[in-house]
């Protein structure tokens, strides 16, 4: 009855530590978002452009500062494929009419009105009507502008990589009427850098996300990047926000779109929402701002599903992404890491690291794993528990046996043929046979032994010889 107490104990302490550790939704959270944030990488869309105008002289070539927007992608493909959303480099793929008009009027403005007002001597703003006609007397028609267009990929641990767009689908535009535009199509790229080993997200299976179901969304937003508070690592690893799945709904072209709560700005396009498994669920397409400039509030955010971008991939190379050889090292020095095996947490790491040197996560995941290497620390789990409650109940229990009694089985013999076997019961301290009770005759041929509890392993010792009994 007591072991039978004592398993139970022991049951129920393993239950409740497991309970407790499940319990913990911060460590479940903190390990998705590690496996994902390596994966997560600044996407830059760069447009340079040399303008060509005549201001009434003759033409002139010039270089206006470049068109730039960054955006965020990640790696569906450990090969070295990412997905973004074809807004975020469709200046790079499409020569967009309104970036052209832009470049003609800094053009204009560069090469014409900075230049006349320069021979005059004069500076912005002395003379409005000079500066309005010198503009006016452009033919805007006759000016050519040759356009150089890149797009790169940073990931956390600094390095650049140049993108080249393999697909996409265009973006959904509107005109002021509402209608979307016949080229409008369902937001995506896809993207290849050069071949490597890299980090990458898997899609979810899930077709129908739930209502209420927690996403984290990652990405690099505007504002992180060029604030003056913080200096250039924030532009090395992506932020996380997190809300969950708030509503279903379509958009202009009928297309199906997932609204979340999640904070989202801008910058944030591309970014991958990552569920409660670690897989993407979708990805960030379009956020909704109100209020003025000067006082934004975030509203609702929606996501392009999964499914769309299993659909999206069909016909690539990547029909079936491949997670490749950095995944599997990284997720398991992250579990070694969490569970306190130190020095196989060390070794996995060391080789994600090997592959794709100097990520941050992984820098600071190895740097924990060494400090646990280096102090011998082990944090408690359930199962830590469990077996220190079953050594202290089953070597209580020894000592309880041993101080109720010590039960014997005496064999005499003669020469080396056994001639009979009595159980005898008596305590440790008993000096003589008075103190002991014969019980019944037990089947001959048995080996001499001693039956005690497990109080050795409480450190009693082995019992003393006084209380065997005499041969007879």
């Amino acid at each position: 009855m007591l072991i039978f107490a004592a398993l139970l104990l022991s049951l129920m302490t393993a239950l409740w530590g497991l309970t407790t550790t499940l319990a913990e939704p911060k460590l479940a959270v903190e390990e998705l978002v590690l496996r994902a944030k390596p994966a997560v990488v600044l996407l830059t869309t760069r447009v340079a452009a040399d303008v060509t105008v005549d201001c009434g002289d003759g033409p002139l070539t010039v270089s206006p500062v470049p068109y730039e927007e960054s955006g965020t992608a990640w790696f569906v493909d450990g090969r070295g494929y990412i997905i973004t959303n074809a807004h975020v480099v469709d200046p790079a793929f499409r020569s967009l009419p309104w970036i052209i008009d832009e470049f003609k009027a800094r053009a204009i403005e560069q090469g014409c009105v900075d230049a006349s007002l320069a021979k005059l001597g004069l500076g912005r703003g002395q003379h409005p009507d000079l500066e309005a006609r010198i503009r006016q007397r452009v033919d805007t028609a006759r000016i050519t502008v040759t356009r150089f267009p890149e797009v790169t990929a940073q990931l956390s641990n600094g390095m650049v990589l140049p993108a080249e767009i393999m697909k996409i689908s265009p973006p959904l535009l509107l005109y002021v009427s509402g209608k979307p535009s016949p080229d409008s199509g369902r937001d995506l790229a896809l993207l290849r850098v050069r071949p490597g080993t890299y980090p990458a997200l898997k899609l979810s299976d899930q077709n129908h996300p739930k209502i209420g179901q927690p996403v984290h969304i990652l990405g690099f937003p505007a504002l992180m990047l060029s604030d003056r508070f913080l200096n250039e690592s924030a532009r090395l690893e992506a932020s996380v926000t997190t809300g969950s799945i708030s509503g279903f709904k379509q958009n202009a072209l009928g297309q199906d779109v997932v609204q979340t709560d999640a904070p989202a700005a801008p910058g944030h396009s591309g970014g991958p929402a990552v569920g409660s498994h670690g897989t993407v669920v979708g990805i960030l397409t379009a956020i909704s701002l109100t209020g003025t400039s000067d006082n934004l509030v975030q509203g609702f955010n929606f996501l392009i599903p999964a499914r769309d971008i299993n659909e999206f991939l069909r016909g690539t190379e990547i029909t079936q992404p491949t997670a490749g050889k950095f995944n599997p090292l990284w997720e398991a020095g992250l579990r070694d890491l969490q569970e306190g095996r130190f020095k196989r947490a060390s070794a996995r790491l060391a080789e994600a690291n090997a592959l794709l040197p100097g990520l941050v996560d992984v820098k600071r995941a190895l740097t924990d794993a060494d400090d646990g290497v280096k102090g011998g620390g082990h944090p408690s789990s359930p199962w830590d528990w469990t077996v220190g409650v079953c050594l202290l109940t089953v070597s209580a229990f020894g000592i309880f046996k041993s101080s109720q009694g010590l039960t014997i089985d005496s064999q005499t013999r003669r020469s080396t043929r056994p001639v009979c076997l009595r159980s005898w019961t008596g305590s440790f301290g008993s000096t003589s046979m008075n103190g002991m009770k014969r019980r019944p005759r037990t089947k001959a041929r048995c080996a001499f032994r001693l039956k005690w509890g497990i109080g050795r392993a409480a450190g009693r010792g082995l019992p003393s010889r006084r209380g065997y009994p005499r041969r007879s």
